[in-house]
């Protein structure tokens, strides 16, 4: 008897080839992508200007695709996919108030992602030959000193000096922190985060979520710095709701300095 949970309606597939050409969290891109061209295959899609073109909503996506994924992750995914030019989108709707977006893929762009994966990955193994030929050849290559920039566009993002500043001011405001932004282990905890896909207002909101439940609470609050907040817990604090916490007078900004939450761990965490 077949299990009901394989293959019972469309299964979602990742490509494997694909995951790891996409760098950082590429099994998610990937899964995404894969599912975005199923439905652009599908009786759905529509032809606009000579490409196929699928809408849907951001909560739609995430309710009917990818469940098991929170929706700001969806969102994130997405955004990240548009900005690696791999995913396009367009506004065809006939309502001018209507901001649905229109979902395509590049094929040619993720052509290109695809060749130049499995360009580095072959001259890799040639290069371990003891004649040496085919390195020569490739020093010649055009293509190859072209293509050597496309790594730093698919698989290693990095933060923008502007937002170091921004996310540290934003958390000495709602914290009544005074952590310095030239600091090495923020700039990089946030460069880690951002080279994930998150963006400043994920910082954002992770701070917001973190102060509503930990600001006034007298055994919490020492953990309101960027080693915890921007470290491996990131996503999860970045999922939780934000609660109504009633605010209080007898908080003592001046509790948080530096000195007085140096070495606490992360780790160190009841959950």
């Amino acid at each position: 008897m077949k299990a009901k949970w394989l293959y019972s309606k469309h299964p979602i597939v990742i490509d494997t080839d694909l995951a790891v050409a996409l760098g950082s969290n590429g099994d998610r891109e990937a899964i995404v992508l894969q599912q975005l061209n199923y439905w652009l295959h599908s009786k759905w899609a529509k032809e606009i200007n000579g490409r196929m073109w699928i809408y849907n909503t951001f909560e739609n996506w995430q309710k009917d695709n990818f469940p098991w994924l929170s929706l700001p992750t969806v969102k994130r995914i997405f955004t990240k996919l548009e900005k690696k030019g791999l995913i396009i989108t367009g506004n065809f709707n006939k309502a001018g108030f209507d901001k649905t977006k229109w979902y395509s893929i590049d094929e040619d762009k993720l052509n290109e992602l695809m060749n130049h994966a499995s360009y580095q990955n072959d001259t890799t193994i040639v290069s371990k030959r003891d004649d040496g030929e085919y390195q020569n050849d490739t020093t010649y290559t055009r293509d190859y000193t072209e293509t050597t920039t496309d790594k730093d566009i698919y698989s290693s993002a990095k933060a923008e000096p502007a937002i170091y500043k921004e996310v540290i001011d934003y958390l000495n405001e709602k914290a009544g922190t005074k952590y310095k932004s030239s600091s090495a282990v923020s700039k990089r905890l946030i460069d880690a985060r951002v080279k994930e896909g998150y963006s400043l207002e994920d910082f954002k909101m992770v701070i917001q979520n973190k102060c509503a439940t930990w600001l006034h609470d007298s055994k919490m609050n020492k953990y309101l710095r960027p080693q915890t907040l921007f470290g491996t817990k990131f996503e999860g604090y970045l999922n939780e709701k934000t609660p109504n916490v009633p605010q209080h007078a007898d908080f003592d900004a001046d509790a948080f300095t530096n000195g007085e939450i140096e070495g606490v761990n992360e780790d160190e965490l009841p959950f």
